[in-house]
């Protein structure tokens, strides 16, 4: 079964190399791979384009859906890691959407990439709901983890799933990134790194915007509160090198 991936034009499947921009690699040239669909719907969300079809009713505050012919795109596997592999760079993001609801197939794409030495290192993005079968697992180096706060307008059941939370906690793999717009958000931050014993050391704390200007005046606020916390504070170098775009 192939891919279903994101675009940056129509038909042209958002595969790209680029610098990391957040998280723990940061700064790093990495390719990545865009995949689309995912099971939330976060307000603020700057790919919208990855699920907010047409008809889906559900809100978002640019109040703009997306023509489902023209922003997703399928790939089989192997010409999907054939892409991949001829940007020669020395890790892989996975992004999305939420890439763990194609994880078989992505498993199998995977497995696909030529061989390179040293192997390419993979990371997994993901909101923390699903949880990855072995087969995919034993291909991941990293999951940057980032489950979705009470301000994302998402249903904390549906993300804040307990025992999903538990088990990334206890994955020697995965970090912890927060999308973070106010001062209260850090205090949700804090009750989860409690309640789930997630050493301060392992999370992220991220400004929500989608300019410098917004990005910046948060993380006057934010980058004090990571100090008094412990928490690792993680800009987002994409925006301020190459604005809010697809491809980057």
């Amino acid at each position: 079964m192939p891919l279903t991936l994101a675009t940056t034009s129509p038909g042209e499947p958002e595969i790209f190399a680029s610098l990391q921009g957040e998280g723990p690699s940061a700064g790093r040239p990495c390719a990545f791979v865009r995949l689309s669909r995912c099971n939330l719907a976060c307000v603020w969300c700057d790919t919208a384009y990855t699920w907010h079809f047409t008809g889906d009713n559900r809100p978002h505050r640019d109040d703009e859906t997306y023509e489902r012919a023209a922003n997703q795109v399928t790939l089989d596997e192997e010409d999907t890691a054939s892409r991949i592999a001829a940007l020669g760079q020395p890790r892989l993001v996975v992004t999305g959407g939420e890439p763990l609801l194609q994880a078989p197939a992505l498993a199998r794409m995977l497995a696909a990439l030529p061989p390179h030495d040293p192997p390419i290192r993979v990371e997994v993005e993901t909101n923390g709901t699903v949880a990855p079968p072995p087969a995919l697992d034993a291909l991941v180096a990293q999951y940057n983890v980032s489950p979705k706060l009470a301000h994302s307008g998402n249903p904390a059941d549906l993300a804040l799933v307990p025992e999903t939370l538990a088990a990334w906690a206890a994955e020697p793999k995965a970090n912890f990134k927060f999308v973070v717009a106010s001062p209260e958000d850090v205090d949700e931050v804090l009750g989860l790194q409690r309640e789930y014993a997630i050493d301060p050391s392992r999370i992220f704390l991220m400004p929500e915007g989608r300019d410098s200007e917004e990005l910046r005046a948060r993380s006057v606020w934010l980058a004090s509160l990571c100090g008094q916390h412990g928490f690792n504070f993680t800009d987002r170098l994409h925006i301020h090198l190459y604005g809010d775009t697809r491809g980057t």
